[in-house]
């Protein structure tokens, strides 16, 4: 039996595991978080029938997703920079075709549904080594693990991906200023009406607002901002209600109620400075080793394509390996043979998101990208 080392413990790497185990295959997943209870962070993810749920339906764990997903969360509320509302897409009977879930319990699922022994905690890969034929995964406490398979599955900056490929994630120019406004529908009724029940967005002037209504009461806020690394790094240094005062500087002569939204805000703000892989990055057959997920195809979040790809790309790593039992290169080579233009179109779809979301027709390219998803879906 071959030994498969999978790092990472986002929801790619999970997934791979899960379906791995439904089928027979033992892997052993390392995380370098010390339990699941590290890191309770993320939004809302909307999971497409074509690629998340697919790939929970692999895992075995599609009735437990519906079970914890919102359906009402797929609705789009659309408006231009002065309030009025573009599209309002939020059906009576809301069916879930892309329901909605937050990161934290699609990542529980996943986690509860493993067999626990297979999920090292606390382990950090720092690389990738070859010593007797076989990769060797090294970590950050000195220790090393060899696999006949080791998967990359550790996010933007994966400590797996330079035993491949030399490409780098680069800045694409736009960081998203992430606020919370908590227990919303209780203490700010009218920015709960305003933003709806799933995602709002409204772009104009090379800049953007886009909000959720997360499950438990919050309105998660990312100000999407076209700036330079220096600007990053004083932002670092400020304090919440400065922060908040910069945005509503910023987004001055915006509808009132885009404004509202900074000032609720309270706690803690988190910059996310938006990076991606090149388009087309691809690299050489490299004996027992690959990636899923940001570790092979980090792209803007500008399509909603990141969670949903790295579930795919589990599902699809999983059954070649189901299918070529015994052949590990065969099952890598038809793996990554339908992975990479598979990244390739949506890495360039998200591109081209990212420039018509901050360009001058922000606001009725967005209405058309919307109307064609829900057409097509």
């Amino acid at each position: 039996m071959n030994e498969i080392a999978i790092i990472g413990g986002g929801v790619g790497g999970l997934t791979l595991a899960r379906i791995l185990q439904v089928n027979g295959i033992a892997a052993t997943l390392y995380e370098r978080d010390s339990s699941s209870d590290v890191r309770r962070l993320g939004g809302q993810l909307d999971l497409r029938e074509r690629d998340g749920q697919y790939a929970l339906r692999a895992a075995g764990l599609i009735d437990e997703f519906r079970a914890r997903s919102r359906p009402e969360g797929d609705a789009v509320k659309l408006y231009d920079k002065r309030g009025t509302c573009l599209l309002d897409d939020t059906a009576d009977d809301q069916t879930g075709g892309h329901p909605e879930i937050s990161r934290v319990a699609l990542r529980d699922m996943l986690v509860e549904s493993l067999d626990q022994t297979s999920i090292v905690w606390g382990r950090k890969a720092t690389g990738v080594q070859f010593g007797d034929g076989r990769p060797e995964v090294l970590f950050a406490d000195g220790s090393t693990v060899a696999a006949d398979l080791v998967v990359g599955a550790d996010g933007a900056w994966s400590a797996v991906r330079p035993a491949l490929s030399s490409a780098q994630p680069q800045y694409t120019g736009i960081a998203n200023v992430e606020l919370i406004i908590h227990d919303a529908p209780v203490s700010h009724p009218e920015s709960v009406e305003f933003v709806g029940a799933g995602t709002m967005c409204c772009f104009a002037d090379g800049q953007g607002v886009i909000t959720q209504l997360n499950g438990d009461g919050t309105i998660r806020i990312y100000a999407s901002i076209r700036e330079d690394s220096h600007w990053l790094d004083e932002l670092a240094e400020q304090n919440i209600e400065q922060v908040k005062a910069d945005l509503r500087e910023r987004f001055d002569g915006w509808t009132p109620q885009i404004l509202r939204l900074f000032s609720e805000a309270s706690g803690h703000f988190m910059c996310r400075p938006i990076f991606a892989l090149p388009v087309q990055h691809e690299w050489e057959r490299v004996p027992g080793v690959t990636l899923l997920g940001d570790a092979a195809h980090l792209m803007s979040p500008f399509a909603g394509h990141g969670a949903n790809l790295a579930l795919l790309d589990a599902a699809e790593l999983a059954a070649s390996i189901t299918e070529h039992v015994g052949d590990l290169e065969r099952a890598l080579t038809v793996y990554e043979s339908a992975l990479f233009p598979r990244s390739a179109e949506h890495a360039a779809e998200t591109a081209s998101n990212l420039d018509l979301f901050h360009g001058p027709d922000a606001a009725a390219g967005l209405v058309g990208m919307f109307t064609d998803m829900r057409a097509t879906a």
